[in-house]
């Protein structure tokens, strides 16, 4: 199940701050990370991503450090930081690991960031996007806070954007491919089993202790969980009358 759009309000403008974090993030991966194909964009990669070791023990590693994998040892290249280090809380948000990486973060925020901006507010929405980024990198780093292995993506963030959907906007349609045809379902079903998957493969990983294919599904978990908590806030704060697209309002 992949969704290709939703429902939107009507009677909004453009979602600046989604708009922004893609173009943000688009140009972080192709001017400061290379796009994943120049000695420079790895430096950077690896000096700005977030190491859970750097984070607890506030220091910043700049050589590479070894690790065991199945018995054999590997160097884990470190690069200089921010200066403080914990900076790569933030600067890890708006990085990305590939083309696929960032092209599928993206289609998410923009698919579910425009409506929970336009009801919350631009400021607020801002506040509460680097908000569940930050968390869902403390929520990986909780797992291993040891981990000298780097962690970057808009993915926890992005999890923040779809519990507060969830919360917010739990009938609306969503486009879906399910089984090579397009099916409109509820935002609840279609987030809903997402979130079933990041909870089944995170704490299964947990069970065996082992790395689930470079995925930081903890950091999915703990960025969903922020937002279905700010979502449940939000409701009660920015509650207004929805207004689908395509279906008039009615004037008073």
């Amino acid at each position: 199940m992949f969704p290709i759009s939703d429902e939107n309000e009507r009677g909004h403008g453009l979602a600046f701050v989604s708009l922004a974090f893609i173009a943000i993030n688009i140009a972080v991966f192709l001017f400061l990370q290379g796009a994943g194909a120049s000695t420079e964009g790895e430096d950077f990669t690896y000096g700005y991503s977030a190491v859970p070791f750097e984070i607890t023990n506030g220091v910043d590693l700049t050589e590479p450090e070894p690790i065991t994998i199945e018995g054999q040892t590997v160097a884990v290249p470190q690069e200089p930081g921010p200066v403080p280090i914990w900076l790569t809380l933030f600067s890890s948000i708006f990085m990305h690991g590939g083309w696929l990486h960032l092209g599928g973060n993206m289609l998410f925020l923009w698919i579910f960031g425009d409506n929970v901006e336009h009801r919350i507010g631009h400021v607020p929405y801002l506040v509460f996007y680097l908000a569940a980024g930050v968390i869902a990198s403390f929520a990986q780093i909780l797992v291993d806070p040891g981990s000298i292995i780097p962690t970057l993506g808009a993915s926890g963030a992005i999890s923040g954007v779809l519990g507060a959907y969830l919360v917010m906007f739990p009938t609306n349609r969503v486009t879906v491919f399910l089984f090579r045809i397009l099916v409109p379902v509820p935002a609840i079903v279609a987030i809903g089993m997402w979130a079933a998957l990041q909870f089944v493969n995170g704490f299964g990983a947990i069970a065996v202790t082992e790395q689930t294919g470079g995925v930081a599904y903890m950091a999915h978990i703990g960025g969903f969980v922020a937002g279905v908590v700010a979502g449940l806030i939000f409701r009660v704060i920015f509650n207004e009358p929805r207004h689908p697209r395509g279906t008039p309002a009615t004037a008073y």
